[in-house]
């Protein structure tokens, strides 16, 4: 994978979702063979499946590494039913937790993965610093919280020689651009990276939803039909035409596009089989012009 093209990170959601145990091997084997360099999970993923508890795709993660040797994971503490919320005592507790389930000494990348209520901002960032301390996670990520309590959180570590963030974790498509108003500015300003889920718009930037045509067989389908709009129709219109241009797919081009975008590091997209994920990696081969860029973000602009 040219990763100075699209950097692709494996979104490990799917997992024991709608991608049993066989069909994420082979997915994780075919993006390792293609040079992939970081799988996203969460200990939460997929407690939202009927008969799930939450943990599933840490589980199988867990198992394929047993058979193919350490790989670095990102992984997230706070929305797991089981260890909810932010608490040092919570985040101590479920890291160890996925651990276990991963079956490796540390994760490569820790995020905080929603925000808490009333959480002191410093009790967050002592007790992920402790991690760092420990040697049970290597970098630092915020995923989902308030460019305001990123900055605190920037900030406590920076006042009281805590181990910082580095990485932020957000929603980012050519659909859904609000990060640009507060969190890109603050990524460039204190020199983190962003990595983008969603970044497909649920499936919208694929081109299968359109007017007319025929439904989709996907657990997020509902969602992503609300794209289609005039807004929506723009955006579509002007992948065929850049689609058609280079050769290659809506996909490609959605996922292509973000990766020119400032401070982007990291754009995640799961993939439920190796079709799927022939369709993500096609990004890699993309390189978009002045004009594709510009085109994109006229039609885009809310």
């Amino acid at each position: 994978m040219d990763t100075t093209k699209t950097p692709i990170v494996l979104g490990g959601n799917v997992f024991g979702w709608t991608a049993g145990r066989e069909e994420s091997f082979a997915v994780l084997d075919a993006y390792v063979a293609a040079g992939g360099t970081l799988i996203d999970t969460a200990d939460s993923y997929s407690q939202w499946a009927p008969g799930n508890s939450g943990g599933e795709s840490e589980t199988i993660l867990g198992a394929w590494l047993a058979e193919r040797g350490p790989f670095p994971v990102a992984s997230k503490v706070g929305q797991s039913k089981h260890r909810p919320g932010l608490s040092a005592e919570n985040i101590h507790a479920a890291v160890r937790d996925s651990l276990k389930r991963l079956g490796l000494p540390s994760i490569s990348l820790y995020y905080a993965h929603f925000d808490e209520d009333g959480r002191p901002i410093e009790e967050i960032a002592r007790a992920f610093s402790e991690l760092r301390e420990e040697g049970l996670i290597e970098e630092i990520g915020v995923s989902n919280l308030s460019a305001e309590r990123i900055a605190a959180w920037l900030d406590v570590a920076e006042r009281d020689g805590l181990h910082a963030p580095t990485v932020l974790q957000k929603e980012y498509s050519l659909m859904e651009r609000g990060i640009e108003a507060d969190i890109l500015p603050l990524a460039r300003e204190r020199g983190l990276t962003v990595q983008t889920y969603y970044s497909l718009a649920r499936g919208f930037l694929t081109g299968k939803y359109r007017d007319g045509a025929a439904s989709v067989d996907s657990p997020r389908a509902g969602v992503a039909a609300g794209y289609l709009d005039d807004r929506g129709r723009a955006v579509l219109a002007a992948l065929d035409e850049i689609s058609g241009r280079h050769d290659t797919t809506q996909t490609a081009v959605s996922l292509a596009w973000l990766a020119t975008r400032p401070q982007v590091s990291g754009v995640i997209s799961s993939a439920r089989d190796t079709g799927q994920l022939s369709g993500v990696l096609a990004a890699t081969e993309v390189k978009l012009s002045e004009e594709d860029i510009a085109r994109l973000d006229a039609a885009s602009a809310a």
